[in-house]
């Protein structure tokens, strides 16, 4: 009689019943679990070949949520390496009205009032995962040099 733990595929149907994961991010659970590595690559291609596990579904997946939380493409891009996903082109979304919408919820329509607060603005957004060229665009192009004088 195999348990649970000795079973890759029923332990990897169990996981993926909650959410996706992506391949190596799931054989790396299984093997934690105490699954043989061989058993575990079996149960990974089958489970691909099945349909349960995608990783192009895992992507879709995890930008939404990332940009629903508010992050930018860089945030993303680590967050997809981390998984061990080939990191291909960027998708298809507007990343400075992303990042207008994140500035306006955190400080609201107000532009940065001197130096300091443009600059704080500019770290939250850059901690986000933001570029500097979007973070420069939604905090206003030029904005920095009008505060360095001061």
């Amino acid at each position: 009689m195999t348990t649970e733990r000795s079973d890759p595929t029923a332990l990897a149907l169990r996981l993926l019943a909650r959410r996706e994961y992506g391949r190596r991010e799931l054989g790396d659970k299984l093997l934690r679990a105490g699954c043989d590595a061989g058993d575990v690559a079996l149960a990974l291609d089958a489970l691909a070949a099945a349909g349960y596990q995608d990783d192009a579904r895992y992507v879709e997946m995890l930008t939404r949520t990332r940009v629903r939380q508010g992050h930018g493409p860089l945030r993303l891009r680590q967050d997809l390496q981390r998984a061990g996903i080939e990191v291909g082109a960027d998708p298809e979304i507007d990343w400075l009205q992303q990042a207008q919408a994140v500035c306006r919820k955190r400080f609201g329509n107000t532009p940065p009032a001197d130096a300091r607060d443009y600059a704080r603005r500019a770290r939250f957004l850059a901690g986000r995962g933001f570029t500097g060229e979007t973070i420069r665009q939604v905090l206003g192009a030029g904005r920095e040099r009008d505060f360095a004088a001061d």
